[in-house]
């Protein structure tokens, strides 16, 4: 069975402008430089170790991410926990740039779509890049107000040390 997503605009951070009604998040971090640096930065972002990497338990139903493909990510503790389920709607891997994004399925506190891209430019330098939109998605995102968009700014911040950090890895 297939569940359906949370939101009307599947695949829209693959192209701008993000949709309209939505909280938006557009972060680009230089996080190394080089070939070998790229190709690792590339491959933890297709293989989910960048979110484990995070901090993020992460259950998918492949070991990369791919179109169709279903991750639930867990952040807290024992029976604190939460669990935010998705699923893949597209991805791109090209000789200068790797990356997916996923959308939210139901059960996940937010509604929306995030992306997370790696990118090596001419001159060498690596790149990695999250965009998003989201909206509340259930009664306590909502009540939480504003301190939703500190916690999501500061699990983008954890991404991208975690980016960093298996870069300088390689």
């Amino acid at each position: 069975m297939t569940r359906d997503f949370t939101y009307a605009e599947v695949g829209a951070t693959g192209e701008l402008p993000l949709p309209p009604g939505y909280h938006h998040v557009q972060l680009r971090e230089h996080v190394g430089r080089g070939a070998a640096t790229f190709a690792a930065v590339a491959r933890s972002v297709m293989s989910w170790e960048v979110h484990r990497g995070s901090g993020l338990i992460v259950r998918a139903s492949a070991e990369r991410a791919a179109p169709g493909v279903e991750v639930t990510c867990g952040a807290g503790a024992g029976p604190v926990r939460l669990w935010f389920p998705c699923r893949v709607v597209w991805t791109v891997e090209e000789d200068h740039r790797a990356g997916f994004a996923y959308g939210t399925l139901p059960g996940h506190p937010e509604a929306g779509e995030e992306a997370f891209v790696t990118e090596i430019d001419d001159a060498g330098d690596v790149w990695f890049a999250v965009t998003a939109f989201s909206r509340p998605g259930r009664w306590y995102t909502r009540l939480a107000g504003p301190l939703n968009r500190t916690v999501q700014h500061g699990a983008i911040r954890r991404y991208v040390r975690s980016a960093r950090r298996l870069g300088a890895a390689r």
